[in-house]
């Protein structure tokens, strides 16, 4: 069978016995050394200047919207646009937190949001914040997107849970924006099992970030930062350690999960050429004329753990999910679908939006896995399958 997920671990034999040796030596296993060796090392990967890490990519995403409040970057009945292909938890941090969420529809040859589609949603609805999916590995024109949020003084931050490692022109998704989150869940390209990280370039938001993730204290914050919270509210040392300064949670990852980071990360950029390598071969599929190839002209590189299949009729997802089933090949529903039509939304959001793209994707696309370890007679066999 192939599966979604064909491994836990990249190199998974080595990467458990290693987690094995440093379970058993290690003095605690909550957070610690580990968790920052890991922060410092993506910093440097991502080419960003701080990142935070968190239990999950979804605590990611509230952590980083609960930072923006914190900071008054935004504030409750402002408006946050966001890409309506995505996750719920992209999108329930927002209800969350009193902000209105304003769906944008997607172009279906790029399953991204788009600079047209962005101007037209923000004509009905001046947002002040632009939460944008950078989905499966692609994107669209995303530095047309960061000019015009700089020329309407958008907040820009950036989903990039899905897109590890793709490039822009040479820029790697992710940098784009004032900041941007990652998951590190194990189906994603680089597994901790469960984890996540927050990335920006804004020494500010870092040490809110740190605040927000451990219970509104100061104490993962720079020892700067820390005599400037217990002077201005004039605490000491003592008392210091247990002074709640805003609104947090308990998001804090574990040093299993920062060891496993600092594993992971050091095969990432092979990890990340293998998958594009598997995603040129596995473009052959495109070739069926029942399906819309997706459109990657605009990426120096493209790093997705997932290939996609859009039908460009109705109905015929039926069919290819059959043979999907008859060939042991694991397939599931394109991220969250639309998040319009989820419960929860209808539940908490009285508007009504048109999303015709979106729609068209929900119901007529899926995806298998694109892994890192994938085989060549994997390969072949899918193109098979599918084409």
């Amino acid at each position: 069978m192939i599966k979604l997920v064909k491994s836990t671990f990249y190199k998974e034999k080595a990467t458990i016995n290693a987690l094995c040796k440093f379970i058993g030596k290690a003095e605690r296993l909550s957070i610690g050394v580990m968790c920052t060796k890991f922060e410092n090392n993506f910093s440097l990967w991502q080419k960003r200047k701080h990142s935070v890490m968190f239990n999950s990519g979804s605590s990611a995403n509230l952590g980083l919207i609960q930072a923006l409040v914190n900071l008054k970057k935004i504030k409750k009945g402002d408006t946050v646009a966001f890409s309506a292909l995505t996750w719920a938890t992209n999108v329930m941090p927002l209800l969350n937190l009193s902000l209105i969420p304003i769906p944008i529809d997607v172009e279906m040859e790029t399953l991204n949001i788009s600079p047209r589609g962005v101007a037209e949603a923000y004509k009905k609805d001046k947002f002040k914040c632009l939460f944008i999916t950078n989905l499966l590995g692609y994107s669209d024109n995303i530095l047309e997107i960061q000019k015009f949020c700089k020329k309407n003084n958008i907040l820009l931050i950036e989903d990039n849970c899905e897109s590890l490692g793709s490039e822009y022109k040479g820029i790697k998704l992710g940098n784009f924006g004032y900041a941007s989150t990652a998951s590190f869940y194990v189906g994603h390209h680089l597994s901790t099992i469960e984890g996540g990280m927050v990335s920006t370039d804004d020494p500010e938001l870092d040490s809110e970030l740190r605040m927000v993730r451990s219970h509104g204290w100061d104490r993962h914050m720079p020892e700067n930062k820390q005599k400037e919270l217990r002077q201005k509210h004039g605490l000491s040392e003592f008392h210091g350690k247990y002074a709640f300064y805003d609104i947090a949670y308990n998001f804090r990852p574990t040093d299993i999960q920062g060891f496993l980071g600092v594993n992971q990360l050091q095969y990432l950029d092979e990890m990340v050429n293998k998958r594009e390598g598997n995603y040129k071969k596995l473009e052959k599929i495109y070739s069926n004329p029942d399906f819309i190839k997706i459109k990657t002209h605009n990426l120096s590189k493209i790093s997705n753990f997932a290939f996609p299949i859009i039908c460009k009729a109705e109905g015929l997802i039926d069919k290819y999910i059959r043979l999907a089933e008859k060939a042991e090949i694991e397939v599931r529903p394109i991220v969250g679908g639309d998040m319009t039509t989820q419960p929860f939304f209808k539940k908490h959001v009285r508007s009504k939006y048109s999303l015709p793209n979106i729609k068209h994707i929900h119901f007529n696309g899926f995806y298998f896995g694109n892994n890192a370890e994938m085989t060549k007679k994997e390969i072949e066999f899918l193109i098979k399958i599918f084409s």
